[in-house]
């Protein structure tokens, strides 16, 4: 399989969207600094409270691995979630 894409969904606790908020933009800074196979990375605000996304989406599996396993990640992603109210909810896409 070569493109992976995911939009991952999630809820933030009352009072810790300041923060989540943060966080996922000291991410995304770094992503597209440092992770050129990063096809696309972009957090959004959904339109129910509290409610946010993330849409990823890698050249190929390789570059999906580097940045689930690197220190950056491993570093704010504990923090972000943190701030959630269960976990995320992932749905793929796959390319026609």
């Amino acid at each position: 399989m070569s493109q992976i894409t995911f939009i991952a969904r999630m809820t933030v606790q009352e009072g810790r969207e300041e923060k989540f908020v943060k966080l996922c933009r000291e991410l995304k800074a770094y992503v597209r600094e440092n992770e050129p196979g990063m096809l696309y990375y972009e957090f959004f605000r959904l339109r129910e409270p509290r409610r946010y996304a993330v849409i990823e989406s890698f050249r190929d599996e390789e570059s999906e691995y580097k940045h689930m396993s690197s220190a950056k990640l491993g570093e704010v992603a504990p923090k972000i979630n943190e701030c959630l109210v269960g976990e995320w909810v992932r749905e793929y896409f796959d390319p026609l």
